[in-house]
């Protein structure tokens, strides 16, 4: 795993995995939406602000100009004095308009369940594809934003702050535990053979989930400054690296 040394003890995986599952039973992005594109422009909306933000202006946006066929004819000077509460707002409205024309020019107004296809749309990088197609389409994939990346490296998961490494090292860490736990059901399984009622753990761990999770666990508990460690309940496996004493 890049740059964490074999001194950090990192949180076990399959117990945090476990006991973030039991705190945030229901994972799911807190913006608001109600098809692929709302949530695809939801996501390009939420860089540099808030989803509460977001949700505060989206149904305005979407209430006037629906679908991609809507949005791609606004006027730019109208949805950015609808998204001016984000900030930037020339600049998100025409990011928004872009993307709405490019779905109709490229894909007939459908959003694709495609990384490089996405990916090549106005305004969508590695992240925002990674939730569109975790969210709505249902890919394990790991989402990192600055939330991620905090709780990972608390958690001795990570040593990187850039979201590319962040994502290898949390997904080599899941893998691996996975691979083990799968290794030992299976040994179990030989063991007791025969026995109809043995019963055997999913070793396969839902990595949109684990990021949705930890993104809520960063905004209420393992928040940037002052961390609510008494109340954690990851507080007995965590090495609370780079959180002082």
């Amino acid at each position: 795993m890049s740059g964490v040394s074999s001194a950090d003890a990192p949180a076990d995986v399959r117990e945090v995995v476990s006991r973030l599952r039991a705190e945030y039973p229901r994972a799911r992005t807190e913006l608001d939406f109600r098809d692929a594109f709302e949530l695809l422009v939801a996501t390009v909306l939420s860089a540099q602000t808030t989803d509460a933000r977001v949700n505060s202006v989206t149904p305005e946006l979407f209430g006037r100009w629906a679908g991609p066929e809507g949005l791609a004819g606004a006027d730019p000077a109208e949805v950015e004095k609808v998204l001016k509460p984000l900030g930037m707002g020339p600049t998100r409205a025409a990011r928004v308009i872009a993307l709405a024309r490019a779905l109709l020019a490229d894909h007939g107004g459908e959003v694709p369940d495609d990384q490089d296809a996405l990916e090549a749309l106005p305004g969508v990088g590695r992240k925002t594809a990674f939730v569109v197609r975790g969210v709505h389409f249902g890919r394990s994939l790991l989402a990192v934003d600055t939330h991620v990346t905090r709780v990972a490296g608390r958690l001795g998961w990570t040593r990187s702050r850039q979201a590319r490494t962040v994502e290898h090292d949390v997904v080599a860490l899941v893998q691996s535990a996975d691979a083990a736990a799968e290794e030992g059901d299976a040994e179990e399984g030989d063991a007791r053979e025969g026995d109809a009622a043995a019963e055997t753990s999913d070793p396969t761990t839902d990595l949109t989930a684990l990021s949705l999770r930890l993104i809520l666990h960063g905004r209420r508990v393992c928040t940037a400054r002052s961390p609510h460690c008494a109340e954690c309940t990851l507080a007995d496996l965590c090495p609370r690296i780079g959180v002082a004493a």
